[in-house]
């Protein structure tokens, strides 16, 4: 089976560059799949769970906002943080959504000014790094 060749970039990191049979990624206008050979294409990137498999190997990764672009047979995700399954600290991601569940009580109380987008953002960053950490397990 031909393959194409996966980036994922972070500006702190690449953490993965490898040959893999599919990408399925979570675009802003609804989940998408790439395998090798897909036509050019520049594609809007939302916090979700990027899956790629490679013959029987499934991977799964947290990505926050960022952009894809796919070309001469290599697809090249750039966002702003991306972590492997393995890597998330499940212990540390459900602090993160226990406090962004709080803000957002608060904010509907109107107990406290808050940025209400920003806990939203927090809370969806967490629950996916949740699912992709159960999904991870699951697969194994």
């Amino acid at each position: 089976m031909a393959r194409i060749l996966l980036e994922i970039v972070t500006p702190n990191r690449l953490v993965v560059s490898e040959e893999v049979d599919i990408v399925t990624a979570p675009g802003v206008a609804g989940e998408f799949g790439v395998m090798a050979h897909h036509a050019p294409m520049v594609a809007a990137i939302k916090i979700g769970e990027l899956r790629y498999r490679v013959d029987e190997r499934q991977e799964f990764l947290a990505v926050s906002e960022g952009f894809c672009e796919v070309s001469g047979n290599k697809i090249t995700f750039l966002c702003e943080a991306a972590e492997k399954a393995e890597e998330i600290d499940v212990e540390r991601a459900l602090k993160a959504k226990e406090r962004a569940e709080k803000r957002l009580q608060e904010a509907a109380a109107k107990a406290e000014k808050i940025d209400i987008a920003r806990a939203q953002a927090a809370l969806a960053r967490a629950l996916v790094r949740l699912r992709v950490a159960e999904k991870a397990k699951m697969a194994k």
